[in-house]
């Protein structure tokens, strides 16, 4: 869920004095950013390392820090991880943007895919099993900002650079594929949708992305002030936006004294502590204050954030797949995104599905998804649904 709880909770009144609060680094030295970042280009490998591919039978695993952008464009870096399967020799990659849903630097995926936090890391074992490579990137960034679609976008898209510049892989020529469902639907989508313009020089084969929540502001105004089940993660979004917009999103200003207590029990919160510390808490019991939709700035992120207005368009083919009654991500938006997309020419396959539950959804799409991809890198004629 990627509701947003800046403007339902009402976090533009009086301001206090809170400021942002970031996760606990990383303590390995591999993620931390050498001093002459500014100096390298978007995408350029900054380190590499073979490690344990742990439960991940069949593979190799290697982990890449890079250096990508975040949304204010300055320069961060990112780390992804690859898994490649032993025995295939130049095998076409898939950039999987895993669920990540989370707060902690723990959390991203280079480390969920071996402490147990990961929900879809058994997801990540179908494109191997079908002989392709995989990349996995942290696609939050190093404070992880979760919701921050924009960044995602840029990072993802970095992620597969870096992975086709690292010598060690050897995947500098293969056809390249961007998955995820949901949160990593979104980061696709993004990716997708920004490459012609970000990043030119990484050609894209597929894009499947699905349930997407494609207009974060009108998530955040349907969260309302009632209890809700999935209130921790739309608190935990509206920390992720504060972290990568502090200047225009003050959102700890407003949070009151129990705000501030859960802020600080959430600071480094995976997605499963979220949602049972989180559950059936409400934005009334965390603000300070009630003032709604005070805050044009707020609007301007949430909409600079969401599918729905990004202007820019993808040139890959491209698959989405949406439930028409889904109880998170809702439907209007990604059907008026496909709708658009096809005006504009994409070559864009979208399918609903007649479900309500989001990840009902997510198991029910994936397989034609998988296949979409594998038609795409046998070179087989694209389909399209507009």
């Amino acid at each position: 869920m990627l509701a947003s709880s800046i403007l339902s909770a009402g976090l533009f009144g009086t301001p206090a004095s809170a400021q942002p609060l970031y996760p606990t680094p990383d303590p390995d030295p591999f993620y931390h950013a050498p001093a002459e970042l500014a100096g390298i280009s978007p995408g350029d490998v900054i380190r590499t390392r073979k490690i344990d591919s742990g439960p991940y039978v069949g593979t190799e695993a290697w982990q890449i820090a890079f250096r990508s952008t975040n949304s204010a464009r300055n320069p961060i870096i990112g780390v992804t991880t690859v898994l490649l399967p032993v025995g295939v020799r130049n095998p076409p990659l898939v950039s999987y943007q895993a669920l990540i849903n989370s707060l902690g630097t723990q959390c991203n995926p280079s480390r969920s895919l071996f402490n147990g936090e990961l929900q879809d890391a058994p997801g990540a074992m179908l494109p191997i099993g079908r002989g392709w490579a995989i990349s996995i990137p942290d696609y939050l960034g190093p404070t992880v900002a979760y919701g921050a679609a924009e960044l995602s976008g840029m990072i993802t898209l970095d992620s597969v650079r870096a992975v086709r510049k690292a010598a060690e892989l050897g995947l500098s020529n293969s056809p390249v594929a961007l998955a995820g469902y949901s949160g990593g639907g979104m980061a696709s989508a993004w990716a997708g949708a920004l490459q012609p313009g970000y990043a030119p020089d990484v050609p894209l084969t597929a894009v499947v992305a699905g349930g997407i929540p494609a207009d974060l502001e009108e998530m955040a105004l349907g969260l309302g002030f009632a209890p809700h089940p999935g209130f921790g993660l739309a608190f935990a979004a509206a920390m992720g936006l504060e972290r990568e917009y502090p200047e225009r999103l003050p959102v700890s200003d407003q949070l009151n004294s129990d705000g501030l207590r859960f802020r600080e029990l959430t600071r480094n919160a995976c997605r499963r502590s979220l949602l049972v510390d989180g559950a059936f808490r409400s934005a009334e019991q965390m603000a300070a204050s009630k003032s709604l939709l005070d805050s044009p700035a707020a609007h301007a992120v949430l909409r600079e954030n969401s599918l729905r207005y990004l202007p820019e368009t993808p040139t890959a083919p491209t698959y989405f797949w949406h439930g028409r009654s889904d109880n998170l991500a809702l439907f209007e938006p990604v059907a008026e995104v496909a709708d658009r997309y096809c005006k504009a020419g994409v070559p864009l396959t979208f399918r609903p599905f007649d479900i309500a539950e989001h990840m009902t959804t997510a198991v029910a799409g994936f397989g034609d998804a998988w296949n979409y991809v594998e038609s795409r890198f046998r070179g087989d004629p694209v389909p399209t649904s507009c």
